[in-house]
């Protein structure tokens, strides 16, 4: 096997762990275990695995974290404690192929952000494609329906899943804006430190309003898949393509996560895909395409 194919092995492995994350996060609140509880125990999970593996680059480089560590704490905050839980969060009212297709808009308005914070320059292109992904946005959490557009009518796992599009795109901004000079893993040990500081108050809070999980079978195989999968393996997946074909080349695969969550959820939960999710990932999908464009193409 060639290293290309390899590569794109591992990239359509880490866009299928991360399809997978939708699908156990919809199971989860079908055997009612409390969404941010999961991501709480998730997150400890997570860091008490890495820690042997990072802890030595990390006392390597107290100096540099030291001066990087409001950046990193701020986006440990946006991604640990609040785009997972709010993700989680979300399938609790809506379907999966909703929650993907929203999130499909990330490059889209990365681009955009990315200019608004001065890390890239925006071009016309760029603008109409933002517009376009607004437009399929809208038309998904409307069901393309205009009633309930003038009315605000909107689910409020699709309105959540916004938060998630926003997070997402500061912190891919951040990330490339400062290059941190230790290992991806290590990055996330740090974002983890810092997140599950965030995540406690979370598990009280739904305890407080009578939310607890039965730590049952169901909770252990939930929580280990979304420890081992999309926490970790497509991050080592996503990192070892990355490796060989790029981060440009490598970013297109991160297109079928859309495409794999919606045959998933299909498959599993039996979710019909509608004409107005057709409507919006075409206006998404055209967004992302004029977005990539050059103004010399």
């Amino acid at each position: 096997m060639s290293k290309n194919y390899l590569a794109y092995l591992f990239l359509v492995l880490a866009a299928l762990f991360w399809s997978g994350n939708f699908i156990i996060g919809k199971f989860a609140t079908l055997f009612e275990i409390p969404p941010l509880t999961l991501n709480v125990f998730r997150w400890i999970a997570v860091w008490f695995i890495l820690i042997p593996f990072t802890y030595k680059e990390i006392f390597n480089n107290l100096s540099y974290i030291k001066k990087n560590w409001l950046v990193i704490s701020f986006m440990g905050i946006i991604t640990i404690s609040t785009f997972n839980s709010v993700v989680y969060f979300a399938l609790t009212y809506t379907q999966v192929i909703n929650a993907v297709l929203v999130l499909a808009a990330i490059p889209a308005v990365t681009i955009i952000i990315s200019s608004l914070m001065k890390v890239d320059k925006t071009n016309i292109f760029q603008l109409f494609g933002l517009l376009l992904s607004i437009i399929g946005i809208g038309a998904i959490i409307s069901n393309a329906d205009i009633q309930k557009i003038t009315t605000l009518s909107f689910n409020k796992g699709d309105l959540w899943m916004l938060v998630c599009v926003f997070t997402w795109a500061i912190y891919s901004t951040l990330l490339k804006k400062h290059k941190f000079k230790f290992s991806q893993f290590t990055l996330i040990q740090l974002m983890v430190s810092v997140g599950i500081i965030f995540l406690i108050p979370q598990f009280f809070y739904e305890r407080s309003i009578g939310l607890e999980a039965n730590f049952n079978k169901a909770f252990f195989v939930i929580l280990f898949y979304v420890v081992i999968f999309p926490a970790l393996a497509a991050y080592y997946c996503w990192q070892k393509g990355v490796e060989i074909v790029g981060p440009n080349r490598a970013t297109m695969f991160i297109q079928l996560m859309p495409l794999l969550s919606a045959v998933l959820a299909i498959l599993i939960f039996q979710e019909k895909f509608e004409l107005y999710h057709f409507i919006g990932a075409s206006f998404i999908l055209s967004g992302i395409y004029l977005s990539n464009r050059k103004l010399n193409a």
